[in-house]
Protein backbone atom coordinates (compact mmCIF):
# COMPACT_ATOMS: atom_id res chain seq x y z
CA UNK A 1 0.00 0.00 0.00
CA UNK A 2 1.26 3.69 -0.88
CA UNK A 3 1.93 5.20 2.54
CA UNK A 4 2.94 8.76 1.49
CA UNK A 5 4.28 10.16 -1.04
CA UNK A 6 6.35 13.78 -1.55
CA UNK A 7 7.53 15.71 -4.58
CA UNK A 8 10.49 17.55 -3.98
CA UNK A 9 13.17 19.66 -5.62
CA UNK A 10 16.16 18.39 -4.17
CA UNK A 11 16.27 14.35 -2.44
CA UNK A 12 18.11 15.75 0.74
CA UNK A 13 18.03 14.70 4.64
CA UNK A 14 15.78 17.86 4.47
CA UNK A 15 13.16 16.23 2.10
CA UNK A 16 13.56 13.12 3.42
CA UNK A 17 12.58 14.79 7.27
CA UNK A 18 9.36 16.53 5.40
CA UNK A 19 8.66 12.72 4.37
CA UNK A 20 8.77 10.78 7.13
CA UNK A 21 7.26 13.38 9.60
CA UNK A 22 4.20 13.60 6.77
CA UNK A 23 4.16 9.57 6.81
CA UNK A 24 3.93 9.34 10.75
CA UNK A 25 1.23 12.34 11.18
CA UNK A 26 -1.37 10.58 8.67
CA UNK A 27 -0.20 6.36 9.93
CA UNK A 28 0.95 4.96 12.93
CA UNK A 29 4.51 4.33 14.02
CA UNK A 30 5.77 1.18 11.80
CA UNK A 31 8.21 -1.35 13.35
CA UNK A 32 10.32 -1.57 10.03
CA UNK A 33 10.96 -0.01 6.80
CA UNK A 34 12.87 -1.30 3.87
CA UNK A 35 14.79 1.81 2.34
CA UNK A 36 17.19 2.14 -0.92
CA UNK A 37 20.75 2.53 0.47
CA UNK A 38 20.50 6.28 -0.09
CA UNK A 39 21.95 7.61 3.50
CA UNK A 40 19.99 10.82 3.50
CA UNK A 41 16.94 8.79 3.89
CA UNK A 42 18.26 6.53 6.75
CA UNK A 43 20.04 9.43 8.59
CA UNK A 44 16.89 11.49 8.73
CA UNK A 45 14.34 8.11 9.88
CA UNK A 46 17.01 7.69 12.71
CA UNK A 47 16.38 11.20 13.60
CA UNK A 48 12.34 11.43 13.09
CA UNK A 49 12.78 7.66 15.33
CA UNK A 50 14.91 9.55 18.02
CA UNK A 51 12.12 12.79 18.59
CA UNK A 52 9.18 9.77 18.68
CA UNK A 53 10.84 7.98 21.17
CA UNK A 54 11.93 10.57 23.51
CA UNK A 55 8.31 12.08 23.06
CA UNK A 56 6.77 9.11 23.87
CA UNK A 57 4.75 9.35 27.30
CA UNK A 58 2.60 6.05 27.62
CA UNK A 59 5.24 4.08 30.46
CA UNK A 60 7.10 1.66 27.74
CA UNK A 61 9.60 2.85 25.52
CA UNK A 62 9.37 2.29 22.39
CA UNK A 63 12.11 -0.11 20.13
CA UNK A 64 13.58 1.40 17.37
CA UNK A 65 12.58 1.21 14.19
CA UNK A 66 14.54 -1.53 11.97
CA UNK A 67 15.78 -0.26 8.79
CA UNK A 68 15.75 -2.88 5.89
CA UNK A 69 18.10 -2.27 3.29
CA UNK A 70 19.36 -4.43 0.54
CA UNK A 71 19.73 -4.48 -3.34
CA UNK A 72 16.43 -5.92 -4.14
CA UNK A 73 14.16 -5.48 -1.01
CA UNK A 74 12.56 -2.02 -2.00
CA UNK A 75 11.84 -3.34 -6.17
CA UNK A 76 8.27 -3.69 -5.88
CA UNK A 77 8.30 0.20 -4.80
CA UNK A 78 10.78 0.93 -6.92
CA UNK A 79 8.53 -0.38 -9.92
CA UNK A 80 5.28 1.44 -8.44
CA UNK A 81 7.00 4.51 -10.02
CA UNK A 82 7.27 2.98 -13.28
CA UNK A 83 4.09 4.39 -14.34
CA UNK A 84 4.87 7.70 -13.62
CA UNK A 85 8.06 7.73 -15.55
CA UNK A 86 6.11 5.99 -18.72
CA UNK A 87 3.74 9.31 -18.35
CA UNK A 88 6.40 11.99 -17.54
CA UNK A 89 9.36 10.87 -19.73
CA UNK A 90 7.40 12.26 -22.91
CA UNK A 91 6.74 15.88 -21.42
CA UNK A 92 10.93 16.32 -21.00
CA UNK A 93 10.88 18.02 -17.83
CA UNK A 94 8.33 20.32 -15.85
CA UNK A 95 7.81 24.50 -15.99
CA UNK A 96 7.80 25.01 -12.51
CA UNK A 97 7.82 22.54 -9.50
CA UNK A 98 4.15 23.48 -8.82
CA UNK A 99 3.41 21.89 -12.19
CA UNK A 100 5.00 18.63 -11.29
CA UNK A 101 3.70 18.60 -7.79
CA UNK A 102 -0.18 18.80 -9.14
CA UNK A 103 0.65 16.26 -11.96
CA UNK A 104 1.94 14.02 -9.39
CA UNK A 105 -0.30 14.19 -7.19
CA UNK A 106 -2.90 12.91 -10.03
CA UNK A 107 -1.05 10.40 -11.14
CA UNK A 108 -0.27 9.12 -7.63
CA UNK A 109 -4.32 9.10 -6.02
CA UNK A 110 -4.97 7.57 -9.46
CA UNK A 111 -2.95 5.17 -9.04
CA UNK A 112 -4.04 4.51 -5.38
CA UNK A 113 -7.74 4.49 -6.80
CA UNK A 114 -7.20 1.60 -9.14
CA UNK A 115 -5.33 -0.71 -6.05
CA UNK A 116 -8.58 -0.18 -3.96
CA UNK A 117 -6.16 2.02 -1.46
CA UNK A 118 -8.80 5.37 -1.25
CA UNK A 119 -11.36 4.88 1.00
CA UNK A 120 -14.76 6.30 0.69
CA UNK A 121 -17.82 6.25 3.29
CA UNK A 122 -20.22 4.29 1.30
CA UNK A 123 -21.56 1.07 2.09
CA UNK A 124 -20.71 -0.34 -2.03
CA UNK A 125 -17.66 -0.31 -3.38
CA UNK A 126 -16.87 2.38 -5.94
CA UNK A 127 -15.63 1.68 -9.31
CA UNK A 128 -13.28 3.84 -10.65
CA UNK A 129 -14.84 5.94 -12.70
CA UNK A 130 -17.18 6.76 -9.35
CA UNK A 131 -14.18 7.41 -7.29
CA UNK A 132 -13.02 9.85 -9.84
CA UNK A 133 -16.28 11.58 -10.15
CA UNK A 134 -15.93 12.20 -6.42
CA UNK A 135 -12.56 14.00 -6.89
CA UNK A 136 -14.12 16.71 -9.69
CA UNK A 137 -15.81 19.65 -7.48
CA UNK A 138 -19.76 20.13 -8.67
CA UNK A 139 -20.10 22.76 -10.49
Amino acid sequence: QTVEFLFSEKRNIRAARLFFRKAFERNDRPESITLDRYQANQTALVAIDNEHRLRYENGKPLQPIRIQTGKYLNNRIEQSHRSIKRRTKPMLGFKSNTCANIIFDGIETIQMMRQGQAYYARSAPLNLKQQFELLIPVK
